[in-house]
């Protein structure tokens, strides 16, 4: 706790606390680009799978 004050005492409290949350977010937004990634493999497979029948349907009930 002393180390947090110190830091705000040198740095400033703003300084400080977009550190802090760049350190916390950085796991999250790692996880989020993973998640990313798969979902797009994933509708790539599904993409792949599909029948010319049903992508003709796709695009008829699109326009509709």
């Amino acid at each position: 706790m002393e180390e947090i004050l110190k830091m705000v005492g040198n740095f400033g409290f703003p300084i400080v606390v977009s550190a802090y949350l760049l350190v916390r977010i950085e796991g999250k937004l790692n996880e989020l680009s993973t998640s990313i990634t798969n979902l797009a493999k994933a509708i790539a497979v599904l993409e792949v799978r599909k029948s010319p029948a049903e992508t003709f349907a796709e695009a008829v009930y699109t326009k509709i």
